[in-house]
Order: structure tokens, then sequence, then C-alpha cells
């Protein structure tokens, strides 16, 4: 999924661990995700938690896709800090499925939370 993730890719997201229900990855704030605050623009870190949350959820090989979510920014995020984005599958059904997404920095402090629900298709992920 992410080698057709071009997004991700220019996010310079990489993925540290992966398996079904759960996804782990990384990137590094580059200046032009800055705000006009010099902080991380909230949308970069918006984007590379729903990375994390649809690998996580296309995990089990069926396409899903996010129905709702939801993110609390709780500290901010500076050019060159590298931010981390894990990713844990609260429950699955059939055709919903619940995911806590927690956006770390490398001091360990919580930077913001993500919660999102997906809708699974019965579709194969590659058809």
């Amino acid at each position: 999924m992410l080698a057709n993730d071009h997004f991700s890719k220019w996010l310079g997201i990489e993925v540290d661990e992966y398996r079904e229900g759960y996804c782990r990855l990384h990137y590094t704030i580059r200046e032009e995700m800055l705000n006009g605050f010099g902080i991380v623009h909230g949308g970069a870190v918006f984007a590379a938690a729903d990375s994390a949350f649809a690998f996580a959820c296309n995990s089990h090989g069926r396409l899903s896709v996010a129905l709702d979510v939801h993110i609390s920014f709780i500290k901010a995020g500076k050019a060159g800090e590298v931010l981390f984005i894990e990713a844990k599958e609260i429950h699955t059904g059939y055709k919903t499925s619940f995911y806590d997404i927690t956006i770390t920095n490398g001091a360990k402090e919580v930077v913001a939370m993500f919660k999102g629900t997906a809708y699974r298709t019965s579709k194969p992920i590659g058809e």
C-alpha cells in the first residue's frame, strides 16, 4: 500500500512495524511543514496519523476507508523533530473497525491523539 501512496512518501514516512491491526511509523518535520508560527502545521500531523490509520485498518486484506476521524493537538512540533505515530486496533467488526492513534515526539511526549472509525468493504485489497 505504501508503494502506491505518493502523499505518504512525500511526507517522508517510514514504516517501523506493521502487522494485522497495527502500524508504527515515523517522519521528520521539515521546514515546509511549518505554519506561520514556526510550528508543525496540524495538517502535516493529521496526514501522518491518517496514513498510520489507513495502513492498520487495511492490514486485514479488505479495502477499508475512513468513515470518521477526530484529532486533538496537545503539543507543538518543530522543524527537525521526529514524530512517531502508533496506530492500534481497538475493535474490528464485519463492517466497521475502530483505532486509537498516538503521535509522540523523540522525548516520548504526546503531540496529538487521533481516533478513527473505518468502513470495511467486502472487496479484497489489490482488486
